[in-house]
């Protein structure tokens, strides 16, 4: 399950990215970086899910395909204006875009209008055939009418379309963006829950194939034509069983020079399939480990190329501490070899990755530990990684035994305990609410709780695998004023300024 949601996000996005990206000339990826973002579905945040699916998604893409990345929200909190072209539309940007998506941070406003008008800009929309795709998970926060800027820009474009992702929106929430999609002969996808997003998937892997060709007729002497012409395997080693599930092939027209040439379409599993003379470049992969091999195609010839991945399995189970049960939201962070980004999985971890030695980064709250795990191709390795965290729960009471501040204005802070040289304590944490949760190396902390005008520290210890209330006195009162007909309330300390 580790791997799932990013894998149905992933697909959701390719449905885009090739049926529809494939028919415009240039595209501009427009991501929601909002602070909402750090919502979760399926208990992952949505961010996690957009990042690695754009990731996934950008591998697939021909190379001479230009794309842009956009965001908003993500450099300042409650700006309308923080919107920025960060990768302009171009061939070969795969890579720029995804390192552009994993370096945002989530925490702003939802000002998609100005955005979208922004990246239609960007592509010159009044001139050249161009799509805009915007995946948000919120609405506009910034007085923008979608509705009406979906109408605005198909009147002056040429052959101009927005689609949109609705990310975790309900029913009536989508109908507000959707109108951006529907206003430009667009589509909207809503991708509320994993079984929306597996449909969207189904139908399109049920509706890309192109009918095949009827089959010439052959002279009654001539030898029958067989079945299927393109029968590929792929094994995780030299001499292995091949795989024939959750593998993936990718079939391209080869360029002169072997390289990667136009699409021709994506198989899974066990495929038997029949392929046009021609060259190939035929991309097998599975999880993170790829290969691929040049065929060329004759007619009348049956060809069953063997693909070898050189990979082997990792399986990760994340604990918090020694004998603790494996924690389902701590991130595992993989940098495998042959990439320049790692890869992001939650909970309990299975995937083949290219052999090697592979990083492994284990992320429970503010713990963290890396390993050097070595990989052998065809092999599987299993291993606990114990984070070794304590578990806090934090909460304010107005005075010691009595009741509990459970307002929406709580705020708690974790600070490191020993001071810096400056006389200042580094942050460690934050949380809003009752019962915050902090998990937390062992050392000694400072907890500061800040409800309204009211703001008490208390110092505490965490031990690895322990669990422990931590309840702070804030030793203060709840003031009601009523002035009718007032603009404006003070309220000043009773004593006064020297």
């Amino acid at each position: 399950m580790a791997g799932l949601a990013r894998s149905i996000a992933a697909a959701a996005l390719l449905l885009w990215m090739t049926t529809l990206g494939l028919a415009a000339d240039r595209v501009v990826i427009v991501l929601d970086a909002s602070g909402s973002m750090w919502a979760q579905i399926d208990g992952k945040p949505k961010l996690e899910i957009a990042r690695q699916s754009l990731r996934t998604v950008l591998q697939s893409v021909p190379a001479d395909k230009e794309i842009g990345f956009m965001a908003y929200g993500h450099r300042e909190k409650g700006s309308c204006e923080d919107i920025e072209l960060i990768v302009p539309p171009q061939a070969g940007s795969a890579a720029a875009v995804s390192t552009a998506a994993d370096s945002l941070k989530f925490i702003g406003k939802t000002p998609l209008t100005s955005a979208v008008r922004q990246a239609a800009e960007a592509l010159k929309y009044t001139e050249d055939k161009a799509t805009v795709i915007l995946i948000t998970d919120g609405l506009e926060t910034c007085k923008g009418d979608p509705c009406a800027l979906g109408k605005e820009l198909r009147a002056a474009g040429v052959d101009f379309t927005v689609n949109v992702v609705g990310f975790g929106l309900t029913a009536d929430e989508g109908k507000q963006v959707a109108c951006l999609a529907d206003n430009t002969g667009g589509k909207y996808i809503q991708a509320s829950d994993e079984k929306a997003l597996q449909d969207a998937l189904v139908e399109t892997i049920a509706a890309a194939p192109a009918p095949a060709p009827e089959p010439a007729p052959q002279p009654a002497a001539a030898p029958e034509k067989p079945e299927f012409n393109f029968i590929p395997a792929v094994v995780l080693a030299e001499g292995g069983d091949p795989v024939t599930e959750g593998n993936s092939w990718e079939i391209y027209k080869a360029k002169s020079d072997g390289t990667r040439g136009d699409y021709v379409a994506t198989e899974y599993g066990a495929y038997k399939g029949n392929l046009d003379p021609g060259d190939y470049l035929i991309v097998a992969r599975l999880g993170e480990a790829g290969t691929d091999q040049k065929l060329t195609v004759e007619a009348g010839q049956v060809y069953e190329p063997l693909l070898t991945l050189n990979a082997g399995t990792l399986v990760i189970h994340p604990r918090p501490s020694e004998g603790a049960d494996v924690a389902d939201g701590a991130a595992v962070v993989i940098a495998y070899p042959g990439v320049d980004m790692p890869a992001t999985y939650y909970g309990d971890t299975k995937v083949v990755l290219p052999a090697g030695d592979q990083k492994v980064t284990v992320r429970i709250g503010q713990g963290e530990v890396t390993e050097i795990i070595p990989l052998t191709g065809g092999k599987l390795v299993e291993k606990d990684i114990v984070v070794g965290v304590g578990h806090v729960v934090a909460n304010a009471y107005y005075i010691a035994g009595g009741d509990k501040a459970d307002g929406s204005g709580i705020g708690f802070k974790v600070f490191k305990a020993k001071k810096k040289v400056d006389g200042t304590r580094q942050e460690v944490a934050y949380a809003y609410g009752p019962d915050s949760k902090f998990d937390l190396p062992p050392d000694d902390y400072v907890l500061t709780a800040t409800v309204d005008l009211a703001v008490v520290e208390q110092p505490f210890s965490v031990k690895a695998g322990e669990h422990q209330d931590v309840k702070i006195a804030i030793n203060a009162g709840v003031l009601a004023i009523t002035a009718p007909g007032a603009s404006k309330i003070e309220i000043f300390d009773a004593k006064k300024d020297i």
